[in-house]
């Protein structure tokens, strides 16, 4: 096989935003809009998003078969049954008796008084370490309906609760709403609309250029947004005006809305907050002043530049151009990720393989192709290997209700008054990732990047329309908030074993393992074998030490080869495959091709997922 080529150049030109908009009139602001700080205050009024409620009751199921388990035991039986149980009870400082036998012959015990869920869920622990004839016990949950934000536009987001390609939203707003997460928007800045102005955070205009700025200077401490508008030609031969996009504002208020406020929208992690960071001006915006950015929003320092008081643990950059992941890009990136910064891109919206747009082919990123409302893959998202998850992006051709409602501005060039208005592309199907992120790490602030990735793909959804190479499925936002508090079992560690240099010899493992893997010598090739169930995904990733460059294949179970990576030096190769046919046995090959070998320099890890 022949190594593609891994040069990169250093700079890369004018990037344009990754979008569609809809040729709808954009929706009038809905009358009574609250203040910036009446909306900050309503948004709080969602007790029970976050913390589960006290219960003062426990289910226990006991085996088949112990005497007083069944529901047609005496009282008698039941009272030395349940001993063991109100003992542990009693240590804990409660009073348990029985209130009910339930379905399956459970138990329903109930306590003198209600406890914190956590306490109720030690005690059920200990129950059941404490008496061989218990099956198990834990907490009787008290559930609420799930929240539902009074937006006046809300039922017009279908992509947050519908049942065939939504998100999955309501049911994860129950557990986290992004509370204390910090998002950075690198885009085309903002504007200080009534329905986001709240969650914004000071940010940082990094565009340089003064013609490109559009706001009468270069660099400065304003990243609102003057407009992006462009005459005939003003951007080349042949390129048609544009009115303003507006595009950065669309983006954050998809991420981070102010919702239950009773006007507008709502946003996916509607307690986090937004940093934004201007890019984006006429005509697109450079390599170098993204890189900036990139920097500076995850905390780096960046010269001239003050230090940003709000580190992002989460990025959004719905922007791309034609062309493999440039050097520039790569190193902002990979300082971003070293300082604990998840970095979410658009994966572009021109049908083709996101391996040739930047910074969708990025090591270390999360790359997002979008879906439209039956939940296949929109026509003009992009694809490939590269692309690790799909998320609702929109198809406006047959209505602008197809599309994302997000807020905007209505002024064809400068400013005007606050709106709303659908667009379509995968960059609105990124915002909705980064959203779900900043509610898992809301939930578990400890999650490194490559966790979130991995919890991500792993709690997604399988595509209920045609979605081929869209990554490893269809975000769903409870799943990935239950993946994030521990609901998805970790991935676990394991040598790898040799012999395993052919298809024949591979080495055995199971989804969800992590292989620290050698390369022996320079001849070295191992394979690895994976039972991958129909309809679902598998992604391998593969990263080597810092100076050694090794290669990933997966193969079917023919032994056709079915994916590939091939990035430089240091560089995470990863690929994802989904078997749309019966269960299977799919094969990951590393493969060395220049640098350490051996136990000490020839080190790598293998993720299976």
């Amino acid at each position: 096989m022949t190594k593609r080529s891994m040069h990169r150049n250093s700079l890369r030109g004018v990037l344009s935003a990754l979008l569609v908009l809809t040729g709808a009139t954009a929706l009038p602001v809905h009358a009574g809009v609250l203040s910036a700080a009446a909306a900050a205050q309503s948004v709080t009024a969602v007790p029970q998003a976050d913390v589960a409620t006290p219960t003062d009751r426990l289910i226990i199921k006991y085996r088949s078969g112990a005497a007083g388990a069944a529901s047609t035991a005496s009282t008698t039986e039941r009272s030395v049954l349940h001993r063991s149980a109100q003992d542990v009870a009693l240590r804990a400082g409660v009073q348990m008796q029985l209130l009910r036998v339930g379905a399956f012959d459970t138990h329903v015990m109930k306590f003198d008084r209600r406890l914190p869920q956590a306490d109720v869920a030690q005690i059920a622990r200990d129950i059941a370490a404490s008496d061989p004839n218990v099956e198990y016990a834990e907490p009787d949950r008290i559930l609420h309906a799930l929240f539902t934000p009074n937006d006046t536009q809300y039922g017009q987001q279908w992509q947050y609760f519908e049942a065939t390609a939504g998100l999955n939203l309501p049911a994860a707003w129950d557990k986290s709403t992004g509370t204390g997460v910090v998002v950075s928007v690198i885009d085309t800045g903002y504007r200080p609309h009534a329905d986001l102005a709240a969650n914004i955070l000071p940010g940082y205009d990094f565009i340089a250029d003064t013609a490109t700025a559009n706001d009468g200077g270069g660099r400065d401490s304003d990243p609102k947004d003057p407009g992006d508008w462009i005459t005939a030609g003003e951007c080349g031969a042949g390129v048609a005006a544009e009115s303003s996009s507006w595009h950065g504002t669309h983006v954050a208020g998809t991420i981070a809305a102010v919702t239950n406020n009773g006007s507008g929208v709502a946003g996916v992690a509607f307690n986090a907050k937004v940093v934004p960071a201007r890019v984006l001006g006429k005509c697109g915006g450079y390599t170098s002043d993204i890189a900036a950015a990139i920097i500076w929003a995850s905390g780096g320092t960046v010269s001239g530049v003050p230090a940003n008081a709000n580190p992002a643990r989460v990025i959004n950059m719905s922007l791309g151009g034609p062309g493999a992941c440039d050097t520039t890009s790569q190193n902002a990136i990979t300082s971003a990720r070293s300082r604990g910064t998840v970095v979410v891109v658009a994966a572009g919206n021109s049908n083709a393989n996101a391996s040739g747009y930047s910074p969708a082919s990025c090591s270390g990123v999360i790359t997002v192709a979008a879906t439209n409302r039956s939940g296949g893959r929109a026509y003009y998202s992009n694809f490939g290997a590269l692309v690790d998850v799909a998320a609702p992006g929109g198809d406006v051709r047959t209505s602008s209700a197809n599309g994302i409602l997000s807020t905007l501005n209505n002024g064809a060039t400068t400013p005007g008054a606050d709106s709303f208005a659908y667009y379509q592309g995968t960059s609105m199907a990124t915002p909705h990732v980064v959203g779900v992120v900043a509610l898992m790490l809301s939930k578990n602030p400890s999650l490194t990047p490559d966790q979130v990735e991995t919890l991500l793909k792993s709690s997604s959804r399988a595509f209920p329309a045609t979605c081929s190479q869209c990554g490893a499925g269809l975000v769903d936002a409870n799943a990935a908030v239950d993946a994030a508090g521990g609901g998805v079992t970790p991935p676990t560690t394991t040598p790898e074993v040799e012999s395993n240099n052919t298809r024949a010899t591979a080495q055995a493992v199971t989804k969800g393992t992590t292989i620290a893997g050698t390369a022996g010598s320079s001849s070295d090739t191992d394979y690895f074998s994976v039972t991958v169930a129909s309809g679902t995904s598998l992604t391998a990733t593969l990263t080597p030490n810092s100076s050694s460059d090794y290669d990933l294949y997966v193969y079917n179970s023919s032994g056709t080869q079915v994916g590939l990576s091939e990035k430089g030096t240091g560089q995470v190769d990863a690929v994802t495959v989904t078997n749309s046919g019966a269960s299977a046995t799919y094969y990951v090959r590393v493969l060395y091709y220049s640098g350490g070998t051996g136990a000490t320099n020839g080190k790598y890890t293998l993720g299976v997922n």
